[in-house]
């Protein structure tokens, strides 16, 4: 090539370039990066769940509960059998996350434009967009189970079936208990076992936080407490809150506050690439770009989320 300039044989390698007769090519790997800080930055649920990478369409994983119970014995005594843990199985309804932004050619022809910049930004904002409320809300159908579409029951750990979340009444339909408002967020924060307590943060949205923020202590001091580092989040009774504005507002029995070590109650399963398929003839004179992600999220354990149901009981 270097001495005639032939390209026959030679196998290309570009933003351009194709590989494969289906005209697919793998999203080099600077601009997958890019999209994966991205995402994090936007999609909140992302930052704080547990993300595994799966290479196959299908994951699963398995969850113990109960624990192995064991007794006190005399030396000389027998020993009976003891109780084993329940198996519980976990897969994660998945859905093919896509985005299909298009650009002119006339755009892709110049040089100052940036493609890799212009990709990246336009995936990711519509993948963080999708995915973010889908780990909140979603239906489970051909998408993530969001963790507020769980069953919810006032029953504690012991007495709960497994794949259920417990939640803390507020005392009140719709709004706070009177002017005790911050009693009902310390029963959710101890309702939630110690050990799931270190990690642990807020999850709700900008108009619950903003309500949450004009509490008060008896002396007059605020609930919450702003931050003195830079780059750290305020905490409420000492946890970090994460503002995901997917959380719904306060109203009659909305679950507008959950509360829990996040790393270990939801699970994220996504495949570990993103396709991208360059097609510049559907709708000519634009060049689509045809992105997908496989991504699949639920529960993983319901000991480790409370939520905050706003009613009476």
């Amino acid at each position: 090539y270097l001495r005639r300039g032939d390209h026959r044989g030679i196998e290309l390698k570009s933003f351009s370039g194709t590989s494969g007769p289906e005209g697919g090519f793998a999203v080099p790997q600077e601009i997958d990066a890019l999209i994966g800080r991205t995402l994090k930055d936007i999609s909140p649920i992302r930052s704080i769940a547990t993300v595994v990478q799966t290479g196959s369409a299908g994951y699963r994983k398995l969850v113990t509960d109960g624990g192995t119970p064991s007794g006190w014995v005399s030396e000389t005594a027998a020993r009976p059998e003891t109780d084993t843990p329940n198996f519980n199985e976990i897969a994660p309804p998945a859905g093919e996350l896509y985005a299909n932004p298009a650009a002119s050619q006339a755009m892709l022809d110049d040089a100052v434009f940036d493609v890799e910049v212009w990709l990246s930004d336009e995936i990711a904002r519509e993948f963080a967009r999708s995915e973010g409320a889908a780990f909140v809300n979603g239906s489970g159908v051909n998408q993530p189970l969001g963790f507020l579409n769980s069953i919810v029951t006032d029953e504690p750990d012991d007495a709960r079936d497994f794949s259920s979340l417990q939640y803390v009444a507020s005392g009140s339909s719709g709004s706070f208990a009177g002017s005790d408002g911050e009693d009902a967020l310390v029963d959710l924060v101890h309702a939630l076992k110690p050990a799931y307590r270190q990690g642990a943060s807020f999850v709700m949205n900008s108009s619950t936080l903003a309500r949450i923020r004009k509490f008060k202590t008896a002396d007059g001091a605020f609930l919450w407490q702003s931050s003195l580092a830079q780059g750290q989040p305020g905490t409420l009774l000492g946890y970090p809150v994460v503002e995901a504005e997917d959380m719904p507002d306060i109203a009659a029995d909305s679950l507008s506050i959950a509360f829990g070590n996040f790393r270990a109650g939801y699970l994220i399963a996504e495949r570990s690439a993103t396709s991208i398929l360059r097609d510049p003839f559907t709708n000519k004179p634009f060049v689509h770009f045809y992105a997908t992600k496989r991504v699949g999220g639920q529960v993983m354990n319901s000991e480790a989320i409370k939520l905050m149901q706003f009613s009476a009981s």
